[in-house]
């Protein structure tokens, strides 16, 4: 029903057109928006997770079901987050945010109340050779906790201590094999 095939630069070229067409702000998450950080993909990816606001939300949603989307059931779905799907145009993966005054945002407000600081929505990347609104390394770090890490997690997080010399968790370094 949904493409099982890795989410390439050009598939996210694809969405980022529908953003811009839509006139939506949509911020790049999970490992592409390590990849966007570090200017390069540097692993497949499965899907497309982006941030983006409530009203955003909604556009898209519609946009998405009018293109032939359809919602992919996940045993963590909830109305700020979930995953939409197409045969050709792979995986998108919705965090949606409620932004604040302070010009930050709040993701899961009332049920995790994770703070997003305006410094960790202001990172700019690139993804193959097209500049993208992300997060912040601090966030991405941030944000690698709390969870059983998978190996492209550890990959991830090794990638931008490398290149920003950010410090990680104990729990976040894993020996290369």
């Amino acid at each position: 029903m949904f493409c099982e095939n890795p989410m390439t630069a050009d598939m996210v070229h694809w969405f980022l057109d529908l953003f811009d067409e839509l006139g939506i702000k949509v911020w790049i998450d999970g490992g592409w928006g390590v990849d966007a950080l570090l200017d390069e993909c540097t692993r497949n990816h499965q899907d497309l997770d982006i941030l983006i606001s409530w009203e955003d939300s909604a556009v898209l949603t519609e946009a998405l079901f009018a293109r032939g989307f359809v919602d992919i059931h996940t045993d963590d779905r909830k109305d700020r987050n979930f995953v939409m799907g197409h045969r050709l145009h792979g995986r998108i993966d919705f965090h949606v945010i409620e932004r604040t005054k302070d010009g930050g945002a709040i993701y899961g407000p009332g049920e995790i109340d994770w703070i997003i600081t305006e410094s960790e929505l202001s990172a700019v990347g690139s993804i193959g050779g097209r500049e993208v609104r992300c997060l912040s390394v601090d966030y991405q770090v941030r944000s690698h906790s709390g969870y059983t890490l998978q190996n492209t997690d550890f990959a991830d997080l090794r990638a931008l201590q490398e290149r920003y010399g950010v410090a990680l968790l104990p729990a976040q370094i894993k020996e290369k094999p």
